[in-house]
């Protein structure tokens, strides 16, 4: 058993998606007191998000994970006023959330160029510090990166999440017939004619328990925080971790991956979903496929086979089931035009709500300022 986790995590070290790291503003410059000069300020250090990069990089590039700020300059007869000191930028990949030791957020980095500031400089020597300079703000900071993606692929290991990915983008995932081919997550890119992009995200397979982070845990569940929807795959003729665990079927999984989502964070249920039944070239597949539907509109009427506490609070209607084989092909086309579609369909009706706070403003604003007394005009005595 100690063996097996050994290789897992050899495995996954090859990924990195945290990184707790030591930061310190610079020192400021010296005060002069005769001639009341007054000191540099510390250099300040910044978290700045780049495309191309990975926290691995930066853990290779900076193995000592230690990040200081340049001293300010001391005052002198001939510049009074001490330059600041150089500042220090931390490269770190785009979707980073930037957190203090006590977990307290202090940021995120959404898109490049994005930056925060984790640890400012000393004051320089001046009047108000007996022209002595202060030290930098010290501050271990964790990165945690958690992935931004149009999609996000939900399912446990063998759906066939790898191999749908590769068959709807230039992904090239690894895929093979054992459970947790996927050990970090992979990106890849829906490429339509009109030269649309949409980014999907493959990402470590669930298991039960996920929420109490057995297997990948919150190294899955993390990531799908940061999906503007979620794509479940099921095998439609179910999943079986191991000839040790219990037996699932398609509609059990199904039931089972929304109750994980909601343990971990119930905000997960109110993203947007669509379902693809993959394996569907396997002989009995329409049959499953018949029973699966049956059972998705009357869910009630099969949650007896769940223990009561497998059962989630509140169910997720999926926008669009697609039955598919990731195999041969089969129902890609149609699934690649239900996911551009949902996307659309709630892009739109975010910019409506967000007119519609707009105007709700406006409205706020104009009546306040109708309801405001008009400024009394001065009386003028006439001469």
């Amino acid at each position: 058993m100690v063996r097996c986790s050994c290789v897992w995590f050899r495995k996954y070290g090859n990924f990195i998606d945290n990184l707790r790291i030591f930061t310190r503003g610079g020192s400021g410059g010296m005060g002069y007191p005769r001639l009341g000069g007054e000191g540099g300020k510390g250099g300040d250090v910044w978290v700045v998000a780049h495309k191309r990069m990975t926290l691995k990089q930066l853990k290779d590039k900076y193995p000592q994970k230690r990040f200081v700020a340049g001293e300010g300059a001391n005052s002198r007869v001939s510049a009074l006023k001490g330059s600041k000191g150089k500042d220090c930028e931390i490269p770190v990949p785009v979707g980073i959330s930037v957190t203090d030791e006590n977990g307290k957020v202090i940021g995120e980095l959404n898109k490049e160029k994005d930056r925060i500031l984790v640890a400012e400089g000393g004051l320089g020597g001046k009047l108000l510090t007996n022209f002595l300079p202060l030290k930098g703000q010290k501050r271990v900071i964790r990165l945690d990166l958690k992935l931004i993606a149009d999609i996000g692929l939900v399912g446990f290991p063998n759906a066939g999440k790898s191999s749908l990915l590769s068959q709807i983008s230039h992904a090239k995932p690894a895929i093979a017939d054992y459970a947790f081919t996927t050990l970090k997550p992979e990106l890849g890119k829906i490429m339509y004619n009109d030269f649309k992009q949409i980014s999907v995200a493959d990402l470590p397979g669930l298991i039960e328990g996920a929420h109490m982070n057995k297997g990948m845990g919150h190294k899955f569940l993390k990531h799908i925080e940061r999906t503007r929807q979620l794509l479940f795959v099921v095998d439609i003729f179910g999943f079986q971790l191991s000839s040790q665990t219990q037996y699932r079927s398609a509609f059990e999984t199904i039931i089972l991956l929304i109750k994980e989502l909601e343990l971990y964070k119930e905000e997960l249920q109110r993203k947007p979903a669509l379902l693809a039944v993959n394996k569907m070239d396997l002989p009995g597949a329409q049959d499953k496929f018949h029973i699966l539907m049956h059972q998705l509109q009357n869910p009630k009427d099969f949650l007896h086979l769940f223990e009561k506490n497998m059962i989630p609070k509140r169910t997720m209607e999926f926008q669009h089931i697609i039955p598919i084989s990731a195999t041969t092909g089969e129902g890609i086309d149609e699934l690649k035009n239900y996911i551009r579609k949902s996307l659309d369909e709630h892009a739109n009706q975010e910019d409506d709500a967000c007119h519609k706070k707009q105007l709700l403003n406006l409205q706020i604003s104009n009546t306040v300022s109708y309801s405001e007394p008009p400024p009394e005009s001065p009386v003028t005595s006439p001469r």
